[in-house]
């Protein structure tokens, strides 16, 4: 049985996802930093509009991966991708010869990285389809989907990735196994490319509010994604970006990732999201001017960010 899981970046994502797996059977454990103290005295109430409510406790609640006791059969990495982040040396401690590292995180051409210092892992590539919000310390509130895509980085159908998915799926979330989980990454980025910036760029306008009126903007990104991922030889369905489209209309109110990091003073995925679509233009010769439009003025709120916090 592959059940020991360790959860790395346990916030509103990592916990939610540590929580299905624990209702599923596994023995969840969890690095959280921020929120330790508390996790580690109540773990964690989540109250989901489709799932219900329950409370999860995890295993071992830790402050560094360093800490696990034992062999963890999963490593599931739910941080940020920001280049603050460390993501090597956060996990390093705890990947054993048999541990499969899981990847929970936004972007594109994310994984290099991993693999490069993990080359005998197994790496389950993984994308969360879902709008979750931490509230306070310890506390989630999962608002709507919860989809979950996964799938290796090789081209082995390997077991482990399919016994994850089970897990997943006995909780009573979506969970599917791409066969090109590389195409799924820049599906989600369809999305993500113009939503996320716009949130933040617009003052915090929830995604329906930028839906309603710049529609034809979101539209013309979206479509550049797509002709990026096709460049890189990842063509997207046809309907790709119509089904976005109707998905943000049906969403409730929602404020992006992006957009709680800015305002809470943290760096954001600019580069994971915007930056490496717009240097896989640029290798591929395709042009992308709204991207890199939007690319250039997130730059600019970055800077915004690094200079508040020295004058502080």
């Amino acid at each position: 049985m592959n059940n020991k899981v360790l959860i790395v970046g346990a916030g509103a994502i990592g916990g939610f996802y540590g929580g299905l797996l624990a209702k599923a059977g596994a023995d969840v454990s969890v690095v959280c930093r921020s929120d330790y103290a508390i996790v580690k005295q109540q773990g964690y109430r989540i109250e989901s509009h489709a799932l219900g409510s329950w409370q999860f406790m995890p295993n071992q609640v830790l402050r560094q991966a360093s800490e696990y006791q034992g062999q963890p059969d999963y490593l599931i990495l739910c941080t940020k991708v920001t280049p603050d982040i460390d993501r090597v040396a956060l996990i390093r401690d705890a990947v054993t010869p048999h541990t499969t590292i899981v990847l929970i995180q936004n972007g594109v051409e994310i994984e290099q990285e991993i693999q490069l210092a993990f080359p005998d892992n197994l790496l389950i590539s993984g994308l969360a389809f879902i709008c979750c919000n931490r509230l306070a310390p310890g506390e989630i509130s999962h608002l709507a989907y919860g989809k979950l895509i996964l799938g290796n980085l090789s081209e082995i159908d390997e077991p482990k990735t399919q016994y994850l998915r089970d897990l997943f799926l006995r909780a009573g979330i979506e969970c599917l196994v791409s066969a090109d989980i590389v195409a799924s990454r820049w599906q989600k980025c369809v999305w993500n490319a113009p939503f996320n910036p716009l949130s933040v760029l617009s003052g915090g306008l929830a995604t329906q509010a930028i839906l309603q009126n710049q529609e034809n903007f979101v539209r013309r990104v979206m479509q550049e994604v797509c002709t990026i991922a096709e460049a890189c030889g990842h063509p997207l369905p046809a309907n790709i970006v119509e089904n976005h489209i109707a998905l943000t209309r049906d969403m409730p109110p929602y404020k992006t990732s992006m957009l709680l990091d800015f305002e809470r003073g943290h760096t954001m995925e600019t580069e994971a999201i915007l930056g490496n679509a717009v240097r896989a233009a640029q290798r591929q010769g395709v042009d992308c001017p709204c991207l890199q439009s939007l690319y250039v003025l997130m730059q600019l709120r970055e800077l915004q960010i690094r200079s508040n916090s020295l004058l502080n």
